[in-house]
């Protein structure tokens, strides 16, 4: 493979089942070592998308590529491994037996201490699956994933049940492996991961990309500020009036305004209220997210020159 191809190549992928377009003309280029959030709302295309990525199914329209080849080649050469949320674990097994089974169909494969170690699980490796906890279970999936030792692993909600401990030693050993050059693709309803661990985020709505960026240009994508401050009895009829308002909420002593013009709901607050504390604050990635992907948004906003 040519050090230039992408790990995943997507042109102008269409795919329908009847009359329903679950995704719409989607083109994306990963390169290999990135660590990619693919984002969007739920019935946004994603798991579709990522089931083409896997070979599992083909687009009705477009191209796929994974290392410049087919999904299914790179799949059963053992460069693509996926962690799913949920199912494909025999609860019997113990969680050393379930490891060596997956490794014992890839030649060659990663020592299966390694894997349990990399997956924080070597210490209850003869523990049954059935007792191991939903956290345990899902790093036993990750620990299933890197067998192969894959070039490109595909996440479904990787952390889920993992406590605050687990999530952190997970994503240290992600970006360890991104430093290597293995290419990681996460979908996860937990923003702040995305936030903080990703080099760059695409989010979906209807089968198309809408935005595709780092953290910070997803975020500046989204105009508007938010305005908090401390003030009891605020009048939110009038301000209310005040330019560039959208949305205003009230927490005991405290109002939350969105708006567009973050300095002229300041100097209202100031001047004409007994406002204190107050903070200005440009929108995080979940505001983002929720401004980009509703469904009142016309069309894609922007699509990155990798995308």
């Amino acid at each position: 493979m040519n050090s230039s191809t992408p790990a995943v190549h997507i042109d102008g992928i269409v795919k329908r089942f009847g009359a329903v377009t679950a995704v719409d003309g989607l083109s994306l280029d990963i390169q290999a070592g990135e660590v990619v959030a693919f984002l969007g709302p739920n019935g946004a295309g994603k798991t579709t998308t990522v089931d083409m990525v896997l070979g599992l199914s083909r687009p009705t329209e477009g191209t796929i590529e994974v290392f410049g080849g087919d999904p299914r080649a790179a799949v059963a050469l053992g460069r693509v491994a996926a962690v799913m949320q949920s199912g494909g674990l025999v609860k019997d097994f113990t969680i050393r037996e379930t490891v060596e089974l997956t490794a014992s169909l890839f030649r060659p494969s990663r020592p299966v201490d390694e894997v349990l170690e990399r997956a924080g699980i070597l210490d209850i490796a003869d523990r049954l699956v059935g007792k191991a906890s939903g956290g345990q279970q899902q790093r036993l999936r990750f620990a299933l994933a890197l067998t192969s030792d894959p070039d490109l692993l595909i996440l479904d909600e990787p952390t889920t049940g993992m406590d605050v401990q687990g999530r952190r030693d997970f994503w240290a050993a992600i970006r360890s492996d991104a430093e290597r050059g293995r290419t990681t693709v996460f979908a996860t309803h937990y923003l702040d991961e995305a936030d903080a661990y990703a080099d760059r985020i695409v989010l979906v709505r209807h089968g198309k990309v809408v935005a595709d960026g780092t953290a910070s240009e997803i975020k500046a994508l989204a105009s508007g500020r938010t305005v908090r401050a401390t003030v009891e009895h605020v009048d939110t009829e009038a301000l209310r009036t005040v330019q560039g308002v959208e949305s205003i909420d009230v927490r005991g002593d405290s109002v939350l305004v969105t708006c567009s013009d973050s300095d002229a709901v300041a100097r209202h607050l100031l001047n004409h209220t007994a406002a204190r504390d107050l903070e200005i604050a440009s929108r995080n990635l979940e505001e983002a997210f929720l401004a980009l992907t509703a469904d009142d948004v016309p069309a894609p906003l922007t699509q990155g020159a990798s995308a």
